[in-house]
């Protein structure tokens, strides 16, 4: 809706905005969140007559399109966004009646007004990246937001076939794309596009006469003589198909051939993926502080990688053995795991390994874990180490760089930057949306959080990537209701540091959608009988049924013939485990037809190291004893055997139960894949990317964590529904495996990831996508803001038995 459009609505309905926004000015000056609007303005609807009439009005639409506002009396700045990555403000004089439109960076200031009042200073940091994209081609509509590839695609292909002079690129880059020094695909014998496509006509023509199998060792010697090299296929056929591919873009380039032909095309063979942060091993890990999701995820990511990798190269005709690094910090002090062991190959690969680099300072090797909060001062030290071991590794540099959350994607860039290679941004979870206010409010969570270096990191990686996959629309973009998460760096302040009046644009063509999957060796349905681990059902029962109360489990379920209800997560706030179970223990219907069994933390709060983990174990103790919850709960601590993990998905499904996955926020939802995987029907958040992974009452249900009363009815009802019609169970079992095979594959998503990285790695040589301008620019802000602020961070580096003493 253009601003003048939204101002004239507005404006046309003066009383009732009033009346709307008198209850909020009455309260005096605060800030608004987007729940506090609307349940204001329903609460006005009820009371005010002349509301209930414009129901469905435009006004109204408007008004719940409202994400925030800021009151300040007499006046209530606004911020509406009418559709994913599109943004208003206005400022509404409530005494006045007036209606005005604010820019971006006159909102921020109201908002830094508010926390530290009013400033004489006129000189703010600002940051804007905006001029830096203007001239750069994008979509407008946000259903084609997360389709990067696809419209750089057309744009390019486009360009192509107007202009004959735009192939020169392509020709460029197929005569210089080497590996180890190799031409692989033309050699001098082409010189320009004319005798290219001779030279195809030629070689197709020589081609169509071999039978479709023939090994290209058997004309290679013929191709070369006609300009082409070993990377155009392995037989005849694929040879021919490679091409076919590349005169048709020659003549009318089309968007699906270009893809097609520069995913075939032999670009990546060096892979490193980093991830600094937590406990980093492939056993007696999970479970630990920082250590969920996103070590599986990584784990079961390289292991399709390299699938894929060894698959592209034998048809790419190559005898070029790949490599994948994970890089990751060495921790002497390993607690038992073997992160302090430098280098160790990852099961289930031969050319894949985990390299650790310690975490180092003029102190000495940082011996013990860290929070992901507090490891911003070592990651620039880390970064310069970690070069040094990856080129020792490889004897060579990566073709491509994935970094994996803030600190990893932080640690990406400076790696990028160094060596001039493509780099991917994954953030699996942008802290931003998951802590409300904590832009604004920074300065009361610093010594806790470090929020100002994490942002600051953010910004840095999201605007030097090449391009960002996400596992969801979602994670992007949000919903119509809801902020996405790299949305949410748009625009926002950090008062006292900077203002960012443009800091990400969600419809910039580096951001694409590749979703991951489960394990289906771990993770497969329940009903499939012949592969069921039931060798481990007596250590499952053990864990749910044995009367012990211990260290190893807490609470008694009595009546073992009622479904379980299961969630099993990281215990922190955001994941919200005791929120789940405070929501079963207030409902007596629920707790009269289900039992409620946890996994996560540990029940020895001794044992725990995290903040936010300390306090959701002594939550969980407080509710346990509040609620008299023993006969009906079970509280399992964290559970490191994957195989096992997996097995209790289904031994739950046995019970026709479900699972719960109840966070404030997540990104993705990888138990939530787990658990479908597995045919156990979930209730997911209803924030973030189990939203978009479950079709509500079709592949599962959305839940609403923020209205536990709710959830506890919607859970209550199905169990009521699934007495009442056995069949039901098993529609919403069935409606979610089908939904897996349709979306949720590790195969899927490492096909998309290299064809990814192949045609943007050719972008980027072919339209100059390295942007430079923008990264002198982030090379600027980073010297001068970023490399200050965590000097702040002291709670840890001060402790010096965390050190390896200096002899």
């Amino acid at each position: 809706m253009p601003h003048s459009t939204m101002q004239d609505t507005l404006s046309a309905h003066r009383n009732e905005l009033v009346s709307l926004l008198s209850r909020f000015v009455a309260r005096g000056k605060g800030i608004l969140q987007s729940h506090d609007l609307i349940d204001g303005l329903m609460e006005t609807v009820k009371e005010d007559e002349g509301m209930q009439k414009l129901n469905d009005s435009p006004f109204m639409k408007v008004l719940k399109s409202a994400r925030e506002a800021i009151v300040m009396p007499p006046f209530v700045a606004m911020v509406f966004r009418p559709r994913p990555g599109v943004w208003e403000y206005v400022r509404v004089n409530v005494y006045e009646l007036s209606v005005d439109h604010l820019s971006v960076a006159e909102y921020l200031k109201l908002k830094e007004e508010l926390v530290d009042g009013q400033s004489n200073d006129s000189y703010v940091l600002e940051l804007d990246f905006e001029p830096f994209n203007a001239t750069f081609p994008r979509p407008n509509r946000s259903s084609s937001i997360g389709n990067g590839v696809q419209f750089l695609n057309r744009h390019l292909s486009s360009i192509m076939f107007r202009n004959k002079e735009s192939l020169e690129p392509l020709l460029d880059f197929l005569r210089a794309h080497k590996h180890d020094g190799q031409v692989l695909m033309l050699n001098d014998r082409i010189q320009n596009i004319s005798r290219l496509q001779a030279a195809l006509a030629k070689a197709e023509d020589y081609l169509s006469k071999l039978p479709l199998h023939t090994p290209h060792s058997d004309f290679e010697f013929e191709l070369q003589g006609m300009g082409f090299e070993r990377g155009w296929g392995d037989t005849a056929q694929r040879v021919s198909e490679m091409m076919h591919l590349l005169s048709d873009i020659l003549h009318a380039p089309d968007p699906s051939t270009v893809e097609t032909f520069l995913g075939r095309i032999p670009m990546v063979f060096n892979v490193v993926v980093v991830s600094p942060h937590g406990y980093f091993g492939q056993a007696n890990v999970l479970g630990l502080p920082d250590t969920g999701g996103q070590i599986v995820y990584i784990l079961d990511q390289v292991r399709a990688l390299e699938s894929e990798m060894l698959l592209r190269i034998q048809k790419q005709g190559l005898d070029i053995i790949p490599k994948i690094l994970i890089v990751t910090r060495l921790i002497p002090d390993a607690k038992g795991t073997t992160c302090s062991q430098r280098l160790e190959r990852i099961s289930g690969t031969n050319h894949t390994h985990i390299l650790r680099v310690p975490f180092r300072t003029e102190n000495g090797i940082l011996r013990k874990w860290i929070s992901r909060f507090d490891v911003w001062p070592y990651l620039e030290t880390f970064a310069e180490d970690a070069s040094n071991e990856i080129s020792a590794e490889l004897q060579g540099v990566p073709d491509l760089i994935i970094g994996n959350y803030s600190d990893e994607n932080l640690v990406a860039s400076l790696l990028s930057y160094k060596l001039g290679i493509t780099q991917c941004n994954i953030a699996h979870a942008l802290e931003k949306t998951k802590y409300p206010d904590s832009d604004i409010y920074w300065k009361r969570l610093e010594d806790k959080y470090h929020f100002a270096s994490q942002f600051t990191a953010d910004l840095i990686a999201m605007n030097n990537a090449d391009f960002i996959i996400t596992s969801t629309y979602q994670e992007i973009a949000g919903s119509k209701s809801s902020v996405g998460q790299y949305e949410s760096h748009t625009a926002f302040t950090l008062p006292g540091l900077y203002r960012v009046v443009h800091g990400i644009d969600v419809f910039d063509p580096k951001f694409n959608i590749v979703s991951p999957g489960a394990d289906m060796c771990i993770y497969f349905p329940y009903s499939d009988k012949g592969r069921r681990l039931t060798s481990l059902h007596g250590a499952i029962e053990e864990l749910l049924f044995d009367p012990k109360q211990n260290d190893e489990h807490i609470g008694m379920l009595n009546d073992r013939s009622k479904p379980m209800i299961f969630s099993m997560a990281r215990f922190d706030k955001v994941k919200n485990l005791t929120g789940l179970v405070e929501c079963y223990a207030k409902s007596s219907k629920l707790r009269e037809v289900a039992n409620l069994v946890v996994v996560g933390g540990y029940i020895d709060i001794t044992k725990s190291l995290d903040r936010d983990e300390m306090q959701e174990i002594e939550k969980m103790h407080e509710l346990y004893k509040k609620y008299d919850l023993n006969g009906q709960f079970r509280w399992i601590p964290a559970q490191m055997n994957r195989a096992r993990n997996g097995e209790l998905y289904r031994y739950i499904a046995d019970t026709k139960g479900v699972f719960v996955q109840p966070a404030f926020y997540e990104a993705f939802g990888l138990t939530v894949v787990e658990a479908m995987t597995s045919g156990l029907p979930t209730f997911a958040t209803c924030h973030g990317g189990p939203a978009e992974i479950i079709e509500h009452g079709i592949s599962g249900y959305h839940i609403d964590p923020y209205h536990p009363d709710q959830v506890a009815m919607l859970l209550a009802d199905f169990f009521a529904q699934c007495q009442n019609d056995p069949t039901h169970w098993a529609k919403i079992s069935n409606g979610g495996l089908q939904r897996i095979y349709e979306r949720y594959t590790w195969k899927i998503y490492s096909e998309r990831l290299l064809t990814l990285a192949g045609v943007y790695g050719f972008w980027k040589y072919a339209s100059k996508l390295e942007r430079r301008e923008t990264r002198r620019y982030l090379e600027m802000f980073y010297i001068l803001k970023y490399r200050d602020l965590p000097v702040f961070i002291t709670s840890i580096s001060v402790k010096k038995s965390l050190f390896d003493s200096v002899k």
